[in-house]
């Protein structure tokens, strides 16, 4: 993979709601994607602990970009299923997500993906998901 597919994939992934969430792109590799968001009030449930909705939303995103990095161009990828574990409430200054490719399937991809919370310089597993993919043909998909 080239540096200029993985600059497209980096502007790519902060689109539409994943950016509205404030998700930044940490790094990039062939299976792998690593994101970050600074953690906001509004990302918040009532007891003051990120939403479990933001955290399922980091961890199957950024595990749909790093199935996205093992594609061409022509085609897109889309999430089948995830599960997800939540281990502990996240709190602090950031959550970082890494997901990795664990399963390179021609069609269908399995992404891992790790959710950690930072508090003070520490880093804290707070979730764990795995994530089904499909890539199908760019041109089969119709947005409008």
């Amino acid at each position: 993979m080239n540096t200029e597919r993985f600059e497209f994939l980096k502007k790519d992934y902060v689109q539409g709601f994943p950016a509205d969430c404030g998700f930044e792109v940490n790094k990039v590799d062939y299976g792998y994607f690593e994101s970050r968001l600074k953690i906001d009030p509004k990302h918040s449930q009532q007891d003051g602990f990120v939403h479990a909705g933001v955290i399922a939303t980091m961890a199957d995103h950024t595990g749909g970009y790093a199935a996205y990095t093992t594609v061409s161009e022509n085609e897109r990828i889309l999430t089948i299923e995830f599960k997800i574990n939540y281990f502990k409430p996240a709190i602090g200054e950031f959550l970082v997500c890494r997901s990795k490719v664990i399963n390179n399937g021609k069609t269908i991809k399995v992404s891992e993906s790790e959710v950690f919370s930072i508090s003070t310089g520490q880093e804290k597993l707070v979730s764990k998901a795995m994530v089904t993919l499909i890539a199908v043909s760019a041109d089969s998909i119709k947005t409008t």
